[in-house]
């Protein structure tokens, strides 16, 4: 697991055991009787299929040592990566080069925090995949992170093979497979620009409530689980007991469907929602 006080009593970085990092699988020893980390499986994630372009990750966390250390294990997956120490110096990076496809961010930064900064750069690069990565463990943190705008939280201390596998998924659900624009009768998502619209009146929705109206875009004319949709949008496991899905669907049901207008989300009673045309 790597934990937050990666910097602490670091002389050096070349040793798993050095850097507060605790073996995802049985450690093994080494001659010199030291332990360090087995490496976690080799697996090429830094494109999106073989043979496709090489992705970019722009890694913002102002502990140095934690971000040396992931910029290594994911530039050996294969992406080429970039590391800043703050937040202005990430919205500057951003501004002088587009071509990223995942930011990796720490919430606790310097000069700007890491909630003020995914809010500031939503306008400008909405589809940009954002991995939160927090000391905060309570739920609530996590949601207001996820409701600002960031896709995926990841709560320290954490294992690289996880960190590598969430990276892996969000890349995979950002690969260009979903157009911008769907449609669903005279509902219109524009993915790009985060709008939506019914028939011209624009419908204001929340980042949770885009994503859940994203998926259930994408699934149109079939039922969408409940598990699924806490899956997808919050990132937990079917087995949190939470009704937040249902909660939130409230919300976009009632921004969705005004009085008079033909009903467009639909409840599967005992499994989950559907967006379809009646």
């Amino acid at each position: 697991m790597i934990g937050e006080g990666f910097l602490s009593q670091h002389a050096s970085t070349n040793k798993m055991n050095d850097l507060n990092v605790l073996p995802t699988q049985p450690a093994a020893r080494s001659d010199s009787n030291e332990i360090s980390e087995a490496k976690p499986p080799e697996v090429r994630l830094g494109t999106a299929n073989k043979g496709g372009p090489v992705q970019q990750i722009l890694i913002v966390e102002d502990d140095s040592a934690l971000a040396g250390f992931l910029g290594d294990e994911l530039r050996a997956q294969g992406f080429l990566v970039e590391q800043v120490l703050d937040g202005e110096a990430a919205l500057r990076e951003l501004s002088e080069k587009r071509g990223y496809h995942l930011l990796i961010l720490d919430l606790n930064l310097p000069k700007i925090d890491g909630i003020s900064f995914i809010r500031q750069i939503r306008p400008t690069h909405p589809r940009l995949p954002v991995l939160v990565l927090t000391a905060r463990s309570r739920v609530e943190d996590k949601v207001h992170a996820l409701e600002s705008g960031a896709d995926d939280c990841l709560t320290k201390p954490f294992s690289l093979v996880e960190l590598l596998a969430r990276v892996h998924a969000l890349l995979r659900r950002n690969s260009g497979m979903v157009p911008n624009c769907s449609t669903v009768g005279d509902l219109t998502m524009y993915r790009d620009e985060r709008r939506v619209e019914r028939n011209g009146r624009r419908i204001e929705l929340t980042p949770r409530e885009f994503a859940i109206l994203d998926v259930l875009m994408r699934n149109a004319g079939h039922p969408v689980s409940r598990a699924t949709l806490l899956e997808e949008v919050w990132n937990m496991s079917s087995e949190s007991p939470t009704n937040i899905v249902d909660v939130y669907m409230k919300y976009v049901r009632d921004k969705i469907d005004l009085p008079g207008e033909q009903r467009l989300t639909h409840t599967v009673r005992g499994f989950g929602y559907e967006l379809r045309v009646a």
